[in-house]
């Protein structure tokens, strides 16, 4: 049976709250080589539904990488966290910049867990937000937050 789609005024609202960026390695939607997509945060294979709450905007890397994980290894403590819930947590509590700002650093076990797990840092990102911080375009004002409902 054919899963509902996710509703076109769903989709504007979770642009919106993203800013035009993706919600987990922060990159531009108006710089992306593919287009970007409203996902799942709890994968509906995982039960998730198609809530305002639940629907994140990523980019294609990062969509690609999270697939239906909802969790990662901390590479710290060794053991399992819970990956990034854009709806629930703020960006800057979990990530921050390194000096150059090209590297996403996890400050927390979810924040090292998703660096990892979705590969936050490939060599492709890595590249693009030197260009962009050259040109003043990076990096981008943390927009996430407890939006859920």
């Amino acid at each position: 049976m054919a899963r509902p789609r996710v509703p076109a005024h769903l989709k504007r609202d979770v642009w919106r709250l993203a800013a035009g960026c993706c919600e987990y390695c922060r990159s531009q939607a108006r710089f992306a080589m593919q287009p970007f997509s409203v996902e799942h945060i709890i994968p509906r294979s995982r039960r998730g539904d198609s809530s305002r709450g639940n629907m994140a905007l990523s980019c294609q890397g990062c969509n690609n990488h999270k697939y239906n994980h909802t969790e990662g290894p901390d590479p710290a403590t060794r053991l399992a966290a819970p990956l990034f819930h854009p709806r629930r947590q703020r960006w800057s509590d979990h990530f921050a910049w390194n000096e150059d700002a090209t590297l996403i650093i996890g400050i927390s076990p979810t924040g090292r867990a998703t660096v990892v797990t979705l590969h936050l840092n490939r060599p492709e990102l890595v590249n693009l937000r030197r260009i962009l911080a050259a040109a003043g375009e990076h990096p981008t004002p943390d927009t996430s937050g407890s939006t859920a409902g």
